[in-house]
């Protein structure tokens, strides 16, 4: 059976708190009209999910705050640890600013699985510039606590790793931050794009909106357009404005709606006017740093995921259709990561609404209870469909579906919102 439609969830994300020590300009916190609420984990919420526990098949105690900020961390852990089976495991992502000797030590002590700090460079000024408040010393120091207390405990199983986020001005640092972090005994790395919250930062995405598929269709016939004559630069002055055409104009709009058409028999989403921008370079440069990165790996054993260079066509959702459920601080109970919390954030060249999703509060129902409600349940079994429109790839954005305030349901009538989700195309990661 799917996990997703067992009667119990594998995987259980639970944020322990909503402060953090850290201003990043990648994170939800500096977004406008987040309305986040501070606030940290409780012993009586985090016993609330126990019941899962004993079938929880990995455990994340992250969400949009710094887990090393609440002092009942490794007891958490902990009671984890004791309630769930043999092969799972437990851990959470870090900024890494608090890890000191006694820290590491505790942690490691506590039986905590694996643990991923934030790295997204080894340049001290840019650093500096994406993690306001840290240092690239901070995370060696980091690094070496962990290492010494991972020593004094050889039968640990602790796996240590880094996040970086991918942007115009520090990818190049990519290969060397993962060089430089598996010479200090980091032994996986999770690669993410951007997520631009600010319209500031919408020039340091440096994924393609187009899919590769709608990529390939579009320069093979871009190339069958060269060797026949035709200009097809004009095409949207010419289709949308001319209703008199020439004889060439004509060929050149028969040209393109065969092209269209193609597209369509292969449920390839295309949108012209992105394809024609499309920035070659940036795209060359992703491509040869990513395959940097992959030797990297390969030459010192880490264990790389990458994500893709541009949206894949093939829809799926790693956090739904493997189980996943989403607590937060305050035991409200979420689907996915896209919808754990309300945001605004910039794609595709506009400003996007994201409401969170709450089947309900643990201390109504529980967590079980709430797994198996029917408009929960419900909810997966569409998400599993996977028959989703690709809007950030289609002719008719910005459209009232998914750029309004309130997500009602897309232009295939799904009550669920993944059309337009970043995780669903592939673009970003977490630790999972």
């Amino acid at each position: 059976m799917l996990p997703a439609l067992r009667n119990y969830p594998s995987r259980l994300f639970v944020e322990t708190t909503t402060r953090c020590n850290m201003k990043c300009q990648m994170c939800v916190k500096q977004s406008m009209g987040s309305g986040l609420e501070e606030g940290d984990l409780s012993f009586e919420t985090f016993e609330a999910i126990e019941p899962a526990l004993p079938t929880t098949e990995v455990l994340v105690l992250n969400g949009i705050g710094e887990p090393l900020l609440h002092p009942d961390l490794e007891a958490f852990i902990r009671r984890a640890k004791k309630l769930m089976p043999v092969g799972s495991w437990v851990g959470f992502q870090s900024n890494g600013l608090l890890l000191d000797d006694v820290r590491a030590e505790s942690l490691v002590r506590s039986g905590l699985d694996r643990i991923c700090l934030s790295l997204d460079a080894i340049c001290p000024d840019t650093f500096r510039k994406i993690r306001e408040g840290g240092e690239v010393e901070d995370m060696a120091q980091a690094f070496t606590c962990l290492n010494k207390a991972k020593k004094r405990h050889p039968d640990n199983n602790l796996q240590v790793g880094v996040e970086f986020v991918v942007m115009r001005d520090n990818i190049h640092q990519l290969p060397d931050v993962l060089r430089w972090a598996a010479s200090r005994g980091v032994s996986f790395a999770i690669v993410s794009h951007l997520l631009p919250y600010d319209k500031e930062h919408v020039d340091q995405i440096a994924y393609d909106y187009n899919t590769q598929e709608a990529v390939d269709l579009f320069s093979a016939w871009w190339k069958k357009a060269e060797e026949q004559g035709i200009d097809i630069s004009n095409f949207f002055h010419v289709y949308h404005c001319k209703y008199i055409r020439t004889a060439e104009e004509q060929r050149m709009v028969d040209f393109m709606l065969e092209m269209i058409a193609e597209a369509r028999s292969r449920d390839i989403f295309l949108h012209i006017e992105n394809l024609m921008k499309r920035d070659e370079i940036l795209a060359a440069k992703v491509a040869e740093t990513f395959e940097k990165a992959r030797a990297v790996a390969a030459e010192t054993g880490l264990d790389l995921k990458l994500p893709g260079e541009a949206p894949r066509n093939e829809r799926k959702c790693d956090f739904v259709d493997n189980g996943g459920v989403f607590v937060s601080w305050n035991g409200e109970v979420h689907p996915c990561y896209f919808l754990w919390h309300s945001f605004q954030c910039h794609f595709s060249g506009r400003k996007k609404y994201v409401g969170k999703k709450v089947f309900g509060t643990l201390a109504d129902k529980g967590i079980l209870g709430i797994w198996n409600d029917p408009p929960f349940r419900a909810f997966r079994e569409e998400v599993l469909e996977h028959e989703y429109p690709f809007c950030s790839n289609c002719n008719l954005l910005p459209c009232e579906y998914i750029y309004c305030e309130e997500f009602e349901q897309d232009c295939y009538t799904n009550t669920v919102p993944c059309g337009d989700c970043f995780w669903c195309m592939g673009l970003f990661q977490c630790l999972s």
